[in-house]
């Protein structure tokens, strides 16, 4: 009887992730009685009942961890504090504490991260709160998950100094169930929800996913030059003469920056004309409106946004000399 129970319950840890709902929960009984019905010699009918029979639902150990990164997470060289997010669900059928561990050394990447803590998500949103959010220190905090419930988890991670452009550097978290783990089918007696068995699932009641890190060396390059035109249709740099300047800004290595922004003040001796800032080419506005040119305060402002490697983009705008 115990063994068509353990059967059943290792049947069930193969179902499909959907299926995972219909777990009957550890510690449940399920409770049997069978009927029998009969007509007498004298005709009447008549209901015969069996004892019954009772099992107690074996808590199942199974665990899953994934990546909650979309990918590779940007980096630079030497720098801390990097944050890989992960998820650790207990695919199990009872409450269960799981043991966290964080692995550097993995191979097959560029170079190693130095994992430098695991945080467990306090308040339970979904990104990292420093300050806020909790170190984990094994057996002291171990994350008590219900059935089917999961927990966000973060490592954090420091990038050597060594490591190059484009270089890929990975950190495994592995959660693993504190009851026990091991070939599925391993029973720990007595050792699972409501002093059931507890029964290695199909996961053997450990897991592991990889976050990566990608080395972003993205820098920018400033080129500025300047063409004069003199009032006499010539380029003497005269009172009257109109100069353009233009700025060159060219994205090296690889990835992106953000929020670049081109800021030049109008030199002493001339004065800025108004409406010639250009992008690209395309004439943009004085005021400070959508389109990312700005002449403020003595100066001209293009913001650009995100730039990717590789590209470039050129802001140009004429001031006149005195």
């Amino acid at each position: 009887m115990r063994g068509a129970l353990l059967a059943g319950t290792l049947f069930s840890c193969l179902w499909s992730t959907s299926a995972l709902a219909q777990q009957t929960p550890a510690g449940t009984t399920i409770t049997n009685t069978a009927t029998a019905t009969y007509e007498s010699p004298s005709g009447t009918e008549n209901t015969a009942t069996s004892n019954s029979v009772q099992l107690k639902v074996d808590e199942l150990l199974n665990v899953t961890v994934a990546s909650g990164d979309s990918g590779d997470m940007g980096a630079v060289p030497g720098a801390t504090g990097q944050v890989l997010k992960f998820t650790v669900t207990n695919s199990g059928n009872g409450s269960e504490a799981f043991a966290l561990t964080a692995d550097d050394q993995l191979g097959g990447d560029d170079f190693n991260p130095s994992a430098t803590s695991i945080v467990l998500d306090t308040n339970n949103n979904g990104a990292y709160d420093a300050g806020v959010d909790t170190v984990y220190v094994s057996g002291t905090n171990d994350p008590v998950l219900a059935a089917e419930t999961s927990r966000v988890v973060f490592v954090l991670v420091s990038i050597p100094a060594g490591a190059t452009d484009a270089q890929r550097g990975a950190v495994g978290l592995t959660a693993t169930a504190k009851t026990g783990s091991g070939n599925p089918g391993t029973v720990f007696a007595g050792a699972g929800t409501g002093n059931t068995d507890a029964v290695v699932g199909a996961t053997r009641a450990t897991a592991v996913d990889e976050g990566y890190f990608k080395v972003s060396n993205a820098s920018i390059t400033l080129t500025k030059s300047a063409s004069v035109s003199d009032p006499f249709g010539g380029a003497t740099e005269v009172p009257g003469s109109v100069i353009t300047y233009s700025i060159a800004a060219a994205i090296t290595g690889s990835g992106n920056l953000n929020n670049v922004r081109i800021s030049d003040t109008i030199p002493a001796g001339s004065t800025y004309e108004a409406s010639s800032i250009k992008l690209n080419g395309t004439a943009l506005t004085d005021a400070a409106d959508a389109d990312g040119g700005r002449f403020t305060a003595g100066a001209v402002t293009v913001s650009l946004g995100t730039m990717a490697a590789g590209s470039t983009n050129t802001v140009t705008f004429r001031v006149k000399i005195n």
